[in-house]
């Protein structure tokens, strides 16, 4: 019952807020959860969500390349620039904590209740976007071990 209220909560929240994501995934979470197969399915979501975010995300980035919009002459160009240099970095710096943040997360799953709670905070109150758990979880583990917190 517990859950129940916990999401009831989060939705309610997301409904204030008017954060249509955070709606949407709420929903079908307690949609898959009121399921019959309820377990596998939660389980199998929890399982490969991630990867099936990533791959939702990848095709939405490829798009423009697909419609012509991004061609060669602008991925010669970017990189040529200040900005596309230092997204080139921070790109490279994102895939390295994020690898740090699903080790930390598999790990220590309690840090997940506190990544959520905070991915809620910045969504509803600061209009963020939902998109970094596992790279919160990554730079996380940096601040971690740069401190030499142990994980509790």
């Amino acid at each position: 019952m517990e859950s129940w209220i916990f999401l009831g909560v989060i939705l309610a929240i997301a409904l204030i807020a008017k954060n249509s994501s955070l709606v949407i995934a709420t929903a079908v979470v307690l949609i898959l959860k009121a399921l019959p197969a309820t377990g596998k399915l939660l389980t199998l979501v929890e399982n490969k969500g991630i990867n099936w975010g990533v791959i939702i995300i990848s095709i939405a980035i490829l798009i423009p390349i697909a419609t012509g919009k991004i061609g060669f002459a602008e991925l010669i160009s970017v990189f040529k620039s200040p900005t596309g240099l230092i997204a080139l970095a921070c790109g490279v710096l994102v895939a390295v904590l994020s690898r740090q943040g699903v080790s930390l997360l598999a790990t220590t799953p309690q840090v997940t209740v506190a990544l959520l709670f905070g991915t809620i905070l910045g969504v509803v109150f600061l209009n963020g976007v939902a998109a970094g758990p596992v790279i919160a979880s990554g730079i996380t583990y940096c601040i971690i071990s740069i401190l030499h917190i142990g994980i509790n």
